[in-house]
């Protein structure tokens, strides 16, 4: 029993190495510490630069202790702010300095497709075949009816249909 049960250890703490060492998982531990560290600069960027910034153009001292009282509760909206400009700061930092530079380097190296010009054509659903896009029904299958409307139109004089 003693010899099974360390041969179960063995292999669950080797499944556990195997896990961790995908990279994915590393990949993924690496980009939640730099997330942190580079979430910790921006919060401090805004609280010590852009706050008092803003508080210089509007007047008050201390941007972050803005709160309204409502029945005895305090509702602190200088911190709401404080955090919601730190998210739209590491938001556009992401974008600009992530996305917009792998996009142009995915569009030159060709990995991703061009905007595709609209279809100038659909398939007649009666039929399949090509008709234009204006189109509900090709030319064999409006047959006598009136444009747009399901009437049948009478017999036309010399007609083949």
């Amino acid at each position: 029993m003693r010899r099974e049960e360390r041969e179960r250890k063995v292999r669950v703490l080797s499944e556990l190495e195997n896990f961790v060492l995908r990279g994915n998982v590393l990949d993924l531990a690496v980009a939640v510490v730099v997330g942190v560290a580079f979430t910790a600069v921006v919060t401090a960027f805004v609280n010590d630069l852009v706050t008092p910034l803003i508080a210089a153009i509007f007047g008050k001292q201390d941007f972050s202790s803005l709160y309204f009282t409502v029945h005895h509760s305090e509702f602190k909206y200088g911190s709401f702010i404080n955090a919601l400009l730190a998210f739209l700061i590491v938001a556009a930092v992401v974008f600009f300095a992530v996305v917009v530079p792998l996009n142009a380097l995915m569009k030159r190296l060709k990995l991703v497709r061009e905007d595709e010009p609209e279809p100038e054509t659909h398939p007649c659903p009666e039929c399949l075949s090509e008709i234009p896009v204006e189109a509900r029904l090709c030319v064999v299958h409006v047959g006598g009816r009136a444009h747009g409307s399901g009437r049948r139109l009478g017999r036309v004089a010399g007609a083949a249909w």
